[in-house]
């Protein structure tokens, strides 16, 4: 049974750090790509970050480029650092893998249950 396990949430000020680590099992995962992302209250899930099978080409959203960095920590793990945060950073971020390293959240095969990031003012 293939699970997908985020750890690493929890409750930061803001310009504050979280480093957010996504452990899949039940499963090869080797050629699957691996991403994050979250979803707020009251809005829908939005797309986060990606990286390819391999750890050499990642994506980011514009909202988070340069402030989150998504790495593969071997082949079925995978972390976001996340820094300087922000209140709207907020939301429960899911761990998701599929073939096609790409934006849609429909694209994806596996997901995890979510850890929640809570990012005060």
């Amino acid at each position: 049974q293939v699970q997908l396990v985020e750890s690493g949430g929890g409750l930061v000020q803001a310009g504050g750090s979280l480093r957010l680590s996504c452990a899949a099992s039940g499963g090869t995962f080797s050629k699957y790509a691996m991403g994050w992302f979250r979803q707020a209250p009251g809005k829908e899930r939005e797309f986060v970050a990606v990286t390819n099978w391999s750890g050499g080409s990642t994506y980011r959203a514009d909202s988070v480029n340069a402030r989150f960095t998504i790495s593969r920590d071997g082949a079925s793990a995978v972390v976001l650092q996340m820094n300087s945060l922000k209140p709207e950073d907020t939301g429960v971020y899911y761990c998701a893998a599929g073939r096609n390293g790409v934006r849609d959240p429909l694209e994806y095969d596996y997901w995890g249950q979510g850890t929640q990031v809570t990012v005060s003012s």
